[in-house]
């Protein structure tokens, strides 16, 4: 399956476990779709910046300070552990950061695109 598959996939199992109620599987699918879309990002570039998992590249989004404030809160709300939500940010719309970090990094990916 292609990246984009996947994270289409993804964000389309999030959207609907959320509207289902099931927060916690929309944040796993939410935290997968971001992954995927890091990970698209990241091939594309001539020296990758990192490596990881989802949650590695949460973090990694979170802590880069060249990537927008708003684009590193939605990271670090999607990845915050559910059992800190009552102490740290927390997201109740983890579908909507995911969606917001995918259409950045999928810009990204796209002015790294040879022309």
């Amino acid at each position: 399956m292609m990246p984009a598959e996947r994270i289409t996939q993804e964000l389309a199992a999030a959207q609907a476990a959320q509207q289902d109620g099931n927060a916690g599987k929309a944040r796993v699918c939410a935290r997968r779709a971001v992954g995927y879309a890091t990970a698209a990002w990241l091939a594309r570039l001539p020296v990758p910046r990192w490596q990881g998992d989802a949650m590695a590249h949460l973090r990694q989004i979170q802590q880069d300070e060249s990537f927008p404030l708003s684009l590193r809160k939605a990271a670090e709300r999607l990845s915050t552990s559910v059992t800190r939500q009552q102490t740290a940010p927390f997201t109740a719309d983890p579908y909507a950061d995911a969606k917001l970090l995918v259409a950045y990094l999928d810009s990204l990916a796209s002015d790294n695109e040879p022309q």
